[in-house]
């Protein structure tokens, strides 16, 4: 993956016509670590804590979600793939997000990773029973990882239409009527977080779960500070893993940015919109294609303000495809589609994100003025 080849004065690196045009510089980050605790298989579910359930669950099934266990106190909402649930809400006093949950690829890595971090391996609060434990990153959000006994069993999927391309006339005598109806979630595809001190929760994520990076993001003039943003799957070694799992990026406060769920294909994407727009909901943004995951977008507000995606046909790469590495700016964010919002950005200037920024130049961690700085140019490139 690393060979490089010359062409009079061209050089061509591996990630040309790969995923990026920039590789790493020499003592920049590898993006791996040498001697991870565990390696988790993969995002299980995300936990919220909400005051109404009943306007979760209705907005969750307009979404396209099923509902894999309904009671006072709780809301697990599922996909139709088999394995683990994509979400729990449970009724609380205020609208908050919890954690993630990751998925450990066998039950003996709970106990490495409870002995390794001096932690308990507990029974798992789940639909179908499994074992649990529970850590706290360095950006203090609650971690999960997970083992389920039962999984749940699949169920019908949205089938993809059938496409003419060109001379390429797979459907003839017949028409394309995309039903105007939820688009149906397959699956929970990956979580995004915003951490003031994200060289310290990259590296525990990579040390202690055992994740590995597909892009770096850099401020325009400070790359050699390092990267501000980073792109991080799971190490599945040969098999494909989802180009990220997990996302985060430096800025002001520490909060859940969006989630995102992986539809059939684009009319499942469009059409389902379509139905979320009728139904009163607020887009944030899309539709477009991103660059870094390549993934169809599609970007929505439920009625407690945060942000879910719709995504299809996003980039796969196994454990040898290295961190690329690109500056971070607002038109890098998509290959087509409309200008990202002021919504999607986070660019309003609200009272909190005001108190976020007053906290972060004050404190203890990675924010400065020229960072913030830096991340505003970026907002606006």
């Amino acid at each position: 993956m690393s060979e490089t080849r010359v062409h009079g004065t061209d050089l061509k690196t591996a990630h040309q016509d790969l995923h990026s045009e920039q590789g790493a510089l020499r003592g920049e980050h590898p993006g791996r670590s040498r001697n991870p605790v565990i390696k988790v298989a993969d995002l299980a579910w995300l936990e919220f804590e909400k005051p109404d359930l009943d306007r979760a669950e209705v907005f969750a099934r307009d979404f396209g979600f099923g509902v894999a266990a309904r009671t006072e106190r709780e809301l697990w909402l599922r996909g139709t793939f088999a394995g683990s649930p994509c979400m729990v809400i449970r009724r609380g006093p205020a609208r908050r997000f919890i954690g993630p949950a990751f998925r450990a690829a066998e039950r003996a890595d709970l106990d490495r990773l409870a002995r390794a971090t001096g932690s308990d391996v507990r029974e798992a609060d789940v639909p179908g029973g499994g074992g649990a434990v529970d850590l706290l990153d360095p950006s203090g959000f609650p971690v999960r990882v997970v083992h389920c006994g039962e999984p749940l069993p699949a169920l019908p999927e949205q089938q993809p239409l059938l496409l003419n391309f060109g001379a390429r006339q797979r459907r003839t005598n017949a028409v394309q009527r995309p039903p105007r109806e939820p688009s149906r979630i397959q699956r929970l595809g990956h979580v995004v977080l915003e951490t003031r001190v994200f060289s310290q929760a990259l590296d525990w994520y990579l040390d202690t779960l055992g994740m590995i990076v597909s892009d770096f993001l850099f401020l325009d003039g400070q790359r050699d500070r390092g990267p501000t943003m980073a792109f991080i799957r799971c190490d599945l070694g040969g098999v494909p893993a989802d180009h990220h799992t997990l996302a985060m990026h430096l800025g002001p406060g520490t909060r859940y940015v969006h989630s995102a769920y992986q539809v059939t294909d684009l009319d499942s994407l469009a059409a389902g919109g379509e139905y979320l727009k009728e139904r009163g909901y607020r887009r944030s943004w899309g539709i477009g294609r991103h660059i870094q995951g390549s993934q169809l977008f599609d970007y929505w507000r439920d009625p407690d303000r945060f942000m879910l995606e719709h995504f299809a046909d996003g980039d796969l790469f196994c454990d040898d495809v290295e961190p690329g590495w690109a500056p971070l700016s607002t038109s890098g964010l998509a290959q087509w589609g409309p200008p990202a919002t002021r919504d999607f950005l986070g660019a309003s200037p609200s009272p909190q994100r005001i108190r976020d920024v007053v906290q972060a130049l004050r404190g203890d961690n990675e924010m400065d003025p020229a960072r913030l700085l830096g991340l505003l140019k970026a907002a606006t490139s």
